[in-house]
């Protein structure tokens, strides 16, 4: 067997993303292999992840919904409750690589830079979601009948294999009330024909937010959300997600170099919550949207506080 490259302990972390912690949320997660290589190279890696994917959430009072462990990526969907996902996945990632890289020769980096996420609009995708992980082997050319693929959380929906990490309570509850007919609804759902591929149809991410599934009433209701939490914001990262809700700018753009005057509104925002909340420094805020101290206390100065929270 050839080895892969694996990342050592002391450099196995994930590169920095932004997110959105949003407690009691649900999240759709892909993480993959570096150079989309392979990240099992046995069954028993597979039992391996199961133990540290049930530890870790466990231990930070995650639930995962359901998952799928391809071989050069996995997904999983998790809703989290007081910890951060950065914080589940990371532990994951970190742990499993580890104990793989004991039985490689070679070192280097175990999965990608970062790990992929998508904030979900439970009431609306969660049903569709659940089919679309179930099905990536089939879509991937790996089994015709996702039954027939061990290592998904569809057997355990099926009722052929005992996961207690696995929650299914939730989504079979959205099928039917009645456990006979959410079981029947559940058969129904994967024996359709729709490929169900993502960004066909459904699902599609906002096409202003693309790090959220859901609709504009459900991006509201996130910044709703954010708003009564934003004393409890954890990061710099969340709060240029948060401002991009607020004022209706991708992340991206607002750490551009793009110049818009709504933009400069929107990172003098950032700027005074940063500071009033103390989530980060002056010095810290310059760094993250990649300007100057001075151009940002200049920022600040143009649109005080009282004006930018309006």
């Amino acid at each position: 067997m050839s080895a892969l490259p694996v990342m050592p302990p002391d450099r196995c972390r994930m590169a920095r993303q932004l997110r959105l912690h949003v407690p009691d949320g649900f999240y759709h997660v892909t993480l993959r292999g570096n150079h989309r290589q392979p990240i099992f190279f046995s069954e028993r890696d597979r039992d391996l992840l199961d133990a540290v994917v049930a530890e870790v959430t466990t231990k930070l009072s995650a639930r995962v919904h359901a998952y799928c462990w391809m071989t050069n990526h996995l997904h999983m969907l998790v809703q989290v409750s007081d910890a951060p996902l950065g914080k589940i996945i990371l532990q994951i990632a970190s742990r499993y690589a580890r104990t793989v890289q004991s039985s490689l020769a070679t070192t280097g980096h175990f999965f990608e830079r970062r790990y992929h996420c998508i904030l979900v609009d439970a009431d609306n995708y969660l049903i569709t979601l659940v089919r679309y992980i179930h099905m990536n082997p089939v879509r991937g050319g790996l089994v015709t009948d996702p039954t027939a693929y061990r290592w998904s959380s569809h057997r355990v929906y099926l009722g052929k294999r005992e996961q207690s990490w696995v929650i299914t309570d939730f989504v079979m509850k959205l099928l039917a009330a009645d456990p006979v007919r959410a079981f029947a609804a559940y058969r129904d759902l994967m024996s359709s024909d729709d490929p169900c591929r993502w960004g066909e149809g459904s699902p599609a991410t906002n096409p202003v937010h693309k790090q959220i599934l859901g609709d504009d009433e459900f991006v509201a209701k996130v910044r709703g959300q954010t708003a009564k939490h934003r004393s409890r914001v954890r990061s710099l990262d969340e709060l240029v997600i948060e401002c991009g809700v607020r004022f209706g700018y991708s992340p991206e753009l607002l750490v551009s170099h793009n110049k818009t005057r709504g933009l400069a509104a929107a990172r003098a925002w950032i700027s005074h919550e940063a500071v009033a909340a103390r989530v980060a420094t002056i010095c810290a805020v310059a760094r993250r949207l990649d300007r100057c101290e001075s151009a940002i206390r200049q920022l600040m100065a143009r649109y005080p506080r009282n004006e930018t929270s309006n």
